[in-house]
């Protein structure tokens, strides 16, 4: 027996291991994938919130002039958007412009939260069929060597062996599609949590430019009507 025998042997029952190993780590990636399924269904089902409702109430407030009002009605609230919102609103005082600075700024530093466990979701799904088909192609090796000595009365365990080496790509591929699914839902979900504070941080935006309006429009005037009485005044003492 040479030695390229030996090492052929070697890798037939490796891979003899290795195919019935496939099954266990896409058995053990599929747990991990329900538990990441529903955590993440859990932390969107908890925030959620009516957002219609939210962004009327917080506009009425802000056209009052009511801040405290406005951060009451945020905290009330469970959702990412009030959050990312009464955060910004700490930033009233310094303008529009570091308001919507700070907007941004929450949005990014809580993408981190609403999009936690997309990334194992989005890797499971593209490579969990690759898996599977990996231990499909070892199965089919040690099948196909067994084929070579097998006796004709053995046929049918060589056959039996390739029909379980491709449940490894059934499995790999059930695995995937509820990863792939799922990723696309909580991505969305994700992608209508940024919209949503959006469209709230317009709403502060559109407040705060308002009201900065009308007190340089009351300022105009008031600066208007002093300057039509000192001119009255000296008319009035031209005429004496």
């Amino acid at each position: 027996m040479n030695s390229s025998t030996v090492l052929m042997q070697k890798m037939v029952f490796v891979a003899q291991l290795a195919s019935s190993a496939v099954l266990y780590v896409l058995l053990g990636l599929s747990v991990i994938s329900i538990g990441v399924i529903i955590e993440r269904w859990w932390y969107f089902r908890r925030r959620r919130d009516d957002f219609e409702t939210m962004s009327d109430g917080l506009r009425k407030l802000l056209s009052k002039g009511d801040l405290a009002g406005a951060r009451k009605l945020l905290a009330a609230s469970p959702s990412v958007e009030a959050a990312i919102i009464a955060e910004a609103l700490d930033w009233w005082q310094e303008g529009p412009d570091a308001v919507e600075q700070i907007l941004v700024k929450a949005v990014r530093h809580r993408r981190k939260k609403f999009e936690g466990g997309l990334l194992f979701l989005g890797t499971l799904g593209n490579n969990a069929p690759f898996i599977g088909l990996f231990g499909t192609v070892l199965g089919i090796v040690t099948a196909f060597r067994e084929l070579g000595t097998a006796q004709m009365g053995a046929m049918g365990n060589v056959m039996s062996g390739i029909a379980e080496a491709l449940i490894a790509t059934a499995v790999g591929i059930l695995v995937a599609l509820p990863a792939v699914i799922f990723y696309n839902v909580f991505q969305k979900k994700g992608a209508d949590v940024e919209e949503q504070a959006g469209a709230l941080g317009n709403v502060v935006l559109a407040s705060m430019k308002g009201g900065s309006n009308s007190s340089n429009g009351a300022r105009a005037k008031a600066r208007a009507e002093e300057a039509a009485a000192a001119q009255v005044g000296d008319s009035a003492r031209a005429e004496a």
